[in-house]
């Protein structure tokens, strides 16, 4: 007996409900998988000048929009601007990006799976095997980090610095871009 395949129909009800259906499954399935961005600056100098340019440029923005006719606000706004683009620029000189993707669900579970932790581990209480945060690092990924380079990372830095990097490959993992309206 052969059976073939077929896709199945969405449900009445929702195809009365919108019409549009197969649109919006088309635009659901393809989605892209949530990304970060992990910065490093080491030049505190330049990342403090970045971040009080970035302040006083959105603080001036915002006001900017309830006085959107003050003449005095327009020139800030200008000045900040500049300010904040030069700034800017400087910090993405210096900085070091680390991009990391959110890993397809059976994926991820799969990675914790593979890296769970030994009945020893278990009973000290950990979540995971020591070597699961270097490669769920590699897997997250975007920059093609591999997993030894991720364990140096992770063996060379300070312990908050490889927290944060392991957290940015872990936090996006977790995040949603999605809403539960009210209605």
């Amino acid at each position: 007996m052969t059976t073939t395949r077929t896709k199945p129909e969405p449900p009445a009800a929702a195809v009365a409900a919108d019409a549009h259906w197969a649109a919006k499954m088309a635009r659901l399935r393809d989605r892209t998988l949530a990304e970060t961005t992990f910065v490093i600056c080491d030049d505190a100098d330049v990342r403090s000048r970045y971040q009080r340019a970035k302040r006083a440029f959105d603080q001036v923005q915002d006001y900017l929009k309830t006085h959107p006719d003050d003449t005095d606000t327009i020139a800030d706004a200008a000045k900040a601007s500049q300010a904040f683009d030069e700034a800017k620029a400087a910090y993405d000189e210096v900085s070091i990006p680390l991009r990391f993707r959110a890993l397809p669900r059976k994926a991820f579970e799969a990675l914790i799976k593979e890296h769970a932790p030994s009945e020893a581990e278990a009973d000290e209480g950990k979540q995971w095997a020591d070597t699961y945060p270097a490669a769920l690092i590699a897997a997250a990924s975007v920059d093609g980090m591999t997993e030894q380079d991720a364990r140096e990372l992770l063996e060379l830095w300070s312990l908050a610095e490889a927290n944060a990097l392991f957290n940015a490959a872990m936090g996006v993992q977790d995040n949603t871009r999605a809403d539960l309206g009210k209605g």
